[in-house]
């Protein structure tokens, strides 16, 4: 009779093993940060995350930036939020509720796809924006990736 527990036991492990496999290719995706591609300022891992969290608000070269993100469902914005920010969406989130609420800072402008953030990015010299790297085109300057 253990024949049958094997046997399943074996297709647990299998299945496991399989969902584990994407669920790392997923965990490994990269984020590239994005400005228009006349910005000429100096970017670090430091600086964009003062940016996004409404610490500095503006470039090295003076200019105000513009903060455009991914919505909230979007994979990318997790991985920036883990990679760049250091916090999880919810503790992103509840930073941004209580700076809002103080009248201290504004959010990003959220939009739904990488198509849009991108456009707005190219259409702005002061955006800056976050995209999953495989979406980057050549009518942004990808700064920094994560």
């Amino acid at each position: 009779m253990l024949w049958p527990v094997k046997k399943v036991t074996w297709k647990v492990v299998l299945a496991v093993s399989t969902f584990s496999l994407f669920s790392v290719s997923n965990a490994f995706a990269e984020v590239a940060i994005i400005v228009h591609p006349s910005n000429a300022s100096s970017f670090d891992q430091e600086t964009i995350k003062k940016i996004f969290l409404g610490k500095t608000k503006s470039f090295s070269n003076g200019r105000s930036a513009i903060l455009i993100s991914a919505s909230s469902g979007d994979p990318a914005t997790d991985e920036f939020n883990t990679k760049v920010i250091g916090k999880s969406s919810s503790q992103v989130k509840a930073y941004w509720s209580k700076i809002l609420f103080t009248g201290k800072g504004t959010p990003p402008q959220e939009m739904d796809s990488a198509g849009d953030i991108i456009s707005a990015v190219s259409s702005n010299p002061d955006a800056i924006g976050y995209v999953d790297a495989s979406a980057a085109t050549d009518a942004v300057k990808v700064v920094a990736t994560f």
